[in-house]
């Protein structure tokens, strides 16, 4: 049986994807996540007379803990099956696959286990992250954008 025929021969019992209903409900839960944000940072500058810029990072530090410690109690897990991307794609995603990772290799010790495990998802983030961030800082450099030139 060639591939071409085993496709044809499940076609039938594939079941098929609620693409609309999944892509509005990542746009809400990820705009929520975003909404919850800003009130952070509102909270923060309100509370402690920050800035923006200056309630900007403890903002996104809250959110990693709160995205952490939703993880390890499993309820983060629960709520990306249900919210699809939206979940993945804020800093609340990368925590969670960071603590997720971590979690499942606790028992394995603390280097060869959480420290060697943690980094698998994470690494090609980062490093597509700093690839990415290195190639807009020279096509903005040699078209003469933003700050300095070389």
């Amino acid at each position: 049986m060639t591939p071409e025929d085993y496709e044809q021969l499940a076609k039938p019992y594939v079941p098929s994807r609620p693409v609309f209903k999944n892509c509005v409900r990542a746009f809400l839960s990820g705009g929520l996540i975003c909404v919850i944000g800003q009130g952070i940072q509102e909270a923060f500058m309100a509370i402690f007379d920050m800035t923006a810029r200056e309630a900007a990072s403890p903002m996104a530090g809250t959110l990693i803990l709160i995205s952490v410690i939703l993880t390890s109690f499993g309820v983060y897990d629960k709520l990306a099956q249900w919210c699809g991307a939206g979940t993945a794609v804020p800093i609340t995603g990368f925590a969670n696959s960071m603590c997720s990772a971590a979690l499942e290799h606790r028992a394995e010790g603390l280097v060869l286990g959480v420290g060697a495990n943690m980094f698998k998802l994470a690494g090609s983030v980062i490093v597509f992250g700093v690839v990415a961030a290195f190639i807009v800082g020279v096509v903005y450099a040699i078209l003469g954008f933003g700050g300095g030139h070389l």
